[in-house]
């Protein structure tokens, strides 16, 4: 497969020599005991996939890939069927869409989706040596690698080049706006940090990133902050000295009293190592907490996920750390948008102590759940669980909290952000707005290919909600997450009417 040079609208010049003071942050550290949940088996030092409704994808230190929850169990994926070849000796898990992850293996990378190991197109593109990954709003995945940066977009890979030159020695990336609000893609190469910022379709202007570094710092890791209601993104950079983040107002430095030396982040939390302590940052509640209990001597992140947990290597384990037995939700994920009325969303308790009481909260409104299912909606008389309805939300950003409380008074709190835009009354057709989808995207492993059928009206028709669940999810299509706005046309029709 051939891969594409993506086009380029000009390098800007580099930022200055001298460094401005910055504002600081002092954070006030609040001690608290984190939840701690061991996992059985013996997982590489290597990047890792967390998913946010428990659990995550891990390497072995043989060379599998395993699927790991916080319940302790444990499963192996499967190379898929449809493969034309097998996978070979598993190297680093990457975060590829909201529930899949890209595994890098000896011969190629390979996504993780249902249990199997789905080989894409572009699998032998760019080889081993994969450094991270970015996700971006418009569906796209930037992929770091060692040769180059790669941009996956409608299943394609695609390699960024300046003056036809490949951008060698990426080593971190994350999305976060840039200067002038657009979302840009921040890197790190060469000891520099850079941005790129999308100027029209397939163009990107790269320039070298207004960093206030001192003398002789260098950056190390970059890591990012998700939006939601009560904050925009933010980039945050560990530098060889300090640590900064890159708010609306510009650049902030994190005043710590030990020297930050690792940092991880997903949604709206971020987490710090520095010197012999462990730090967690809630943004939301723009709230600092030291952990007590954790042996940092032998320490290293592997993977964290939106609701605030961080899986790492605490010597020879492999723990999963929370700040309390924060409830997972199902149904509902970080950054969705909700284009339904109604929608089936429950709450997952983590292993431990039963709470008192579980309740959903929503534009103010509260929900008492019960157990089993702790469904927002209820359940049927059969123990089905019901969906709720949204009417009555105003279009735009909100936030659902899934809260248990525990009999000595403490509560553990789950924040998913997402959006919510009510369901136009224009229907949508098959023939007219999904069959150039399905084309497009699905039709070569769901016509003659290895997946489901699907390759009618009718069949479409009838796997409606198994369609919707995947490509919402970014499980399919199996090269790559589906664009957004394509996303929510499959929504639409679906929820139309699902009409010829």
């Amino acid at each position: 497969m051939r891969v594409y040079p993506l086009l380029l609208a000009g390098l800007l010049a580099a930022c200055g020599d001298s460094a401005p003071s910055l504002p600081m942050d002092h954070p006030i550290l609040a001690p608290f005991q984190p939840t701690q949940h061991k996992a059985q088996a013996d997982v590489a030092a290597a990047p890792a996939f967390a998913d946010q409704t428990g659990g995550g994808i891990f390497a072995t230190a043989t060379g599998q890939v395993l699927r790991l929850r916080l319940d302790g169990t444990r499963a192996l994926l499967e190379n898929h069927p449809g493969n034309t070849v097998a996978p070979g000796r598993v190297r680093a898990v990457f975060r590829l869409g909201t529930s899949s992850a890209l595994v890098e293996a000896d011969n190629g990378l390979f996504l993780a989706q249902l249990g199997w190991l789905i080989a894409p197109s572009w699998r032998e593109l760019p080889g081993p040596g994969l450094t991270g990954t970015a996700s971006m709003p418009d569906g796209s995945v930037w992929l770091g690698h060692g040769s180059g940066l790669y941009h996956l977009r409608d299943g394609v890979l695609s390699a960024l080049k300046v003056d036809g030159k490949a951008l060698e020695g990426v080593t971190s990336l994350v999305a976060a706006p840039a200067d002038t609000g657009a979302m840009g893609l921040w890197f790190l190469r060469q000891d520099a940090a850079w941005l790129a910022v999308r100027t029209t379709t397939g163009t990107w202007r790269v320039s070298p990133a207004q960093v206030p570094l001192l003398e002789g710092e260098r950056p190390m890791e970059l890591v990012g902050l998700g939006s939601s209601e009560k904050g925009k993104a933010e980039a945050w950079l560990l530098t060889s000295e300090r640590l900064l983040r890159r708010t609306a107002d510009g650049w902030r430095q994190v005043g710590l009293a030990q020297k930050p030396t690792q940092v991880l982040a997903a949604g709206r939390f971020v987490w710090v190592k520095a010197g012999s302590v462990l730090l967690s940052y809630d943004a939301d509640a723009d709230k600092w907490g030291e952990a007590s209990g954790v042996d940092t001597r032998e320490f290293r992140f592997l993977a964290a996920d939106e609701s605030g947990c961080a899986w790492v290597q605490l010597g020879a384990d492999t723990v999963a750390l929370s700040r309390g037995p924060v409830p997972r939700v199902l149904g509902l994920h970080e950054g969705m948008e909700v284009v339904e009325d109604t929608l089936v969303v429950r709450a997952r308790l983590v292993p431990g102590v039963e709470p008192v009481s579980v309740t959903f909260e929503v534009a103010g409104v509260e929900v008492p759940v019960r157990a089993p299912s702790y469904s927002l909606g209820g359940v049927e008389t059969d123990g089905t669980p019901k969906p709720y309805s949204f009417v009555g939300l105003e279009p735009g950003p909100h936030t659902l909290h899934a809260v248990a409380r525990y009999v000595d008074g403490t509560e553990a709190r789950r924040a998913v952000a997402f959006q919510y835009q009510p369901l136009s009354t224009v229907a949508l057709g098959w023939q007219k707005d999904i069959r150039p989808i399905h084309e497009a995207r699905c039709a070569k492993c769901h016509v003659s290919g290895p997946g489901r059928p699907l390759s009618s009206y009718e069949l479409w028709r009838d796997n409606t909600q198994l369609i919707i669940a995947a490509v919402r999810e970014q499980r399919m299509p199996a090269d790559g997450p589906l664009d957004p706005q394509l996303i929510s046309v499959i929504q639409r029709w679906a929820a139309t009417g699902a009409n010829p």
